[in-house]
């Protein structure tokens, strides 16, 4: 394992602690906690809080700013934060307006997110609401789809309402929007390599590649027969297209996203076939996003999301934003 790390036991640590030292203006960290917040916290509006497992990055840490998240818990490397862990992230930044958690559709997420939140109202007395992102439709029952990169819709749009004033139940209500709207599915070419294990987390030949991963390293729902990006595109979209199903006159964002070990030369060419397969159905493209928006450590491979819009979204989705990640990738 070759890695730019000092050792496997204080990589989330010292990741956080690199991120918020890039960008002292902006991010504040509890080191104790592994909490990525903001700097300038604004006390008049609804608090957004996500996170999870590290190995993700930019996400978690790299959508809080103005127009998106307030903070970010941070587990260890694809591990759910603990409920302390997610209960502190709450009290310590929460508004009179109140919290959203958006919590992707994981068994540790859920559990330990919705605990933090019992504690937090219970304990007190502050006003917590939850979403769950489920968004990748590799997984054919619904229940159990895992939320992926279509999470980041949800930061940004939920977070430009609330930078806007607006109350939970609307700022809650959007983010369901965006849920109910924006499918994903990815693919692996080569594995990822936890610190922590030091090995790839599972194996593939030289010609084969994992169609539906999720972003924990796991391996996908079915190994084919890499071929080019045009059929991987098609074999992609018209899953995702037909799920929800996004239908010819609908206008969608598109975002391309890398899991950590792809170069953008094949992001590009993987957009371009994307939007090929969008054409050819009439549906319009209203914003492509193209980088590393929520990656599985050094995974060679790549996820497709739609969301599909209609005015109030494309208002949010181009609402200012100031993160770490977003300025860059946005």
């Amino acid at each position: 394992m070759k890695k730019i790390i000092n050792t496997a036991q204080t990589v989330v640590r010292e990741l956080c602690e690199g991120m918020v030292s890039a960008y002292p203006a902006l991010l504040s960290w509890d080191e104790k906690y592994n909490i990525i917040s903001r700097r300038e916290r604004n006390p008049e509006k609804v608090v957004l809080i996500s996170g999870g497992g590290s190995g993700h990055e930019p996400a978690h840490g790299g959508f809080v700013g103005r127009g998106m998240l307030d903070a970010a818990v941070c587990g260890d490397v694809f591990a759910s934060p603990s409920i302390m862990q997610v209960y502190n992230g709450i009290v310590r930044n929460a508004s009179k307006k109140g919290v959203l958690l958006i919590i992707k559709n994981y068994t540790g997420d859920m559990m330990n997110f919705g605990g933090g939140a019992d504690m937090a109202v219970e304990d007190d007395g502050i006003n917590v609401e939850k979403v769950c992102v489920n968004d990748d439709v590799a997984i054919d029952s619904v229940p159990d789809r895992r939320g992926v990169a279509g999470t980041v819709f949800v930061h940004k749009i939920a977070g430009a309402l609330a930078e806007e004033g607006a109350d939970l139940p609307r700022v809650k209500a959007v983010a369901q929007k965006v849920i109910d709207n924006v499918r994903s599915m990815g693919f692996a070419l080569e594995p990822c390599t936890v610190p922590a294990k030091g090995e790839p987390t599972f194996s593939l030949g030289e010609k084969e590649i994992e169609m539906g991963i999720g972003i924990h390293g796991e391996a996908g729902v079915v190994r084919q027969t890499l071929g080019t990006a045009g059929e991987i595109a098609d074999k992609i979209m018209d899953k995702i297209i037909a799920d929800l199903p996004f239908k010819d006159g609908d206008e969608v964002a598109l975002l391309v996203n890398g899991m950590g070990g792809t170069p953008l030369q094949e992001l590009f060419i993987l957009n371009k076939e994307a939007r090929r397969v969008l054409d050819g159905k009439g549906i319009k493209i209203y914003r492509t996003m193209t980088g590393n928006y929520m990656t599985s450590i050094d995974m060679v491979g790549a996820s497709l999301t739609l969301l599909r819009l209609d005015d109030e979204l494309k208002k949010l989705l181009d609402a200012p934003a100031d993160t770490a990640a977003w300025i860059k990738c946005g």
